[in-house]
């Protein structure tokens, strides 16, 4: 997964920032911020291929900023967290986009097995993308 650029987003900064270090020691880079206002600020800035996003937190839910992301940067994949059992919750996420949802507290191992797998879909997404304007350019 070398090259995967992933953006942390939740309010609980001490377990952010730790998920962030133990994501960074597996060659992924992995960047954090505490708030849905400060993912669609740094989406801006900089090009993530994955956003994990914990869909309680105060200000800008989860939910409102996954529908800012997915108009703002629509090929970004986005797994939702969920620490308070709310499936229907992760099922209006995927409604709206996400790519997939896990549950806190969750094996390191299943994110990573989750990111690996939303930035494989971005990367076809962006594939097929180019393709189709490579034979447009040729008609």
């Amino acid at each position: 997964m070398d090259g995967v650029s992933v953006l942390l987003v939740d309010d609980e900064a001490e377990f952010v920032n730790t998920l962030a270090k133990r994501i960074n020691k597996r060659n992924i880079n992995a960047s954090s911020v505490e708030s849905g206002e400060a993912a669609l600020n740094f989406l801006e800035k900089h090009a993530i291929d994955v956003v994990v996003l914990d869909v309680k937190m105060p200000g800008m839910d989860g939910i409102g900023t996954l529908r800012k992301i997915k108009e703002r940067h629509p090929l970004t994949e986005v797994i939702m967290l969920t620490g308070h059992a709310n499936v229907e919750v992760a099922i209006q996420g995927m409604e709206l986009g996400a790519f997939d949802y896990l549950m806190k507290p969750m094996a390191i191992d299943d994110l990573l097995y989750k990111i690996e797998d939303a930035s494989k879909r971005k990367f076809l997404h962006e594939k097929k993308i180019g393709e189709r304007a490579g034979y447009s350019a040729k008609e």
